[in-house]
């Protein structure tokens, strides 16, 4: 009757070790940017000042950009990759997903070459506490509210395929490269802290589309929980699984939730665009195009699992893939299948 406890008490305690190294994480670039900051507001040293220390507090202030870049390979592709290879296994860059963009995006508003309009400021960091805030509660909500309890799928397969070399692959597909993503994605939270431009009818489109796809990814994620919440309950109880899932958001798109992401990314170009630098589209650009890359792997899993594999194939001819529309006719079925979906 104690092995019960004991597991219980062992979930916990990782749990909580798991909770203080994800909170110790990014405490070497807040305290070095709050020095930063210090140094910079008290002005002990001038212009003309060549000590090293003001040198390095110099470029950083003449730097926000690079500074950001710099403080991200530091603190996450090195620290973060190092608490990897320790722990074996890359929970902890899932959840910095999620982190950073509310630390960049507070980065960007209170560096001191920070030039922006304060309204348009407020409503872009509110709406990406609210985007973060989603995605924390359903990673939260999908494991079960533990931390590091598995990585994600795509990591534990690539360690996997690179057996010995994944400790030095996993630095560049799982850190570097992310990096890429996230301050590529980023881009249009840079320029909004940097053009300081009055506020006009393209700042109420871009904030509607940001809130539409934070309120369609929340939908579809939620709908998806409670589908997988009651097929697990039905193996519980040892009777059949539903095979697909094409209630509510998912019967008009076979992935809303990475539809509802991709609108809040390209939301805050809308935002890029306005203030004048349509590059800004490169970041959002480049995610869309890998994050079709892990549709077209996911749907791949999901045609390897016997028990829904043709449900799985009728969906992918009747249902859009990303934007939601309505359904398709069905082309026929291959030989020995059934046409219907459930």
């Amino acid at each position: 009757m104690q092995e019960p406890t004991n597991i219980n008490m062992s979930g916990h305690n990782n749990n909580m070790k798991n909770a203080v190294i994800a909170l110790l994480a990014p405490l070497p670039s807040i305290l070095f940017y709050i020095s930063f900051l210090h140094q910079i507001s008290s002005g002990t040293s001038s212009s003309s000042d060549t000590s090293s220390a003001w040198l390095i507090w110099s470029w950083c202030y003449d730097h926000p950009f690079l500074l950001a870049n710099l403080l991200y390979f530091l603190n996450v592709n090195l620290l973060i990759w190092i608490i990897s290879l320790v722990q074996s296994s890359n929970w902890l860059i899932d959840v910095y997903w999620t982190v950073i963009p509310v630390m960049l995006v507070h980065y960007y508003a209170t560096h001191p070459l920070g030039k922006y309009n304060p309204r348009r400021s407020r409503a872009v960091i509110l709406m990406t506490w609210a985007w973060a805030i989603r995605l924390s509660h359903n990673y939260f909500r999908r494991e079960r509210w533990q931390l590091g309890a598995r990585e994600d799928w795509r990591f534990t397969d690539m360690r996997l395929q690179y057996g010995k070399n994944w400790w030095w692959v996993s630095f560049f597909s799982a850190y570097l490269s992310q990096q890429v993503f996230l301050i590529g994605v980023c881009l249009p939270l840079y320029v909004i802290h940097s053009v300081d431009k009055p506020l006009n009818f393209w700042d109420l489109i871009a904030v509607v589309v940001c809130m539409t796809g934070i309120v369609v990814a929340y939908l579809a994620d939620t709908q998806l929980y409670n589908f997988v919440c009651r097929n697990e309950k039905l193996k519980e109880l040892d009777k059949p699984m539903v095979p697909n899932h094409d209630k509510g958001l998912w019967r008009y798109s076979r992935h809303p939730n990475y539809f509802g992401e991709q609108l809040w990314w390209w939301g805050l170009v809308i935002f890029g665009c306005n203030l004048g630098c349509a590059w800004t589209f490169v970041g959002p650009l480049f995610n869309s195009m890998c994050l079709a890359y892990v549709t077209m792997l996911v749907e791949r899993r999901m045609l390897k699992q016997d028990y829904r594999a043709e449900a799985y194939r009728v969906y992918q001819q009747t249902t859009s893939v990303w934007i939601p529309w309505f359904k398709f006719k069905s082309s026929p079925t291959p030989k020995g299948g059934k046409d219907k979906t459930t």
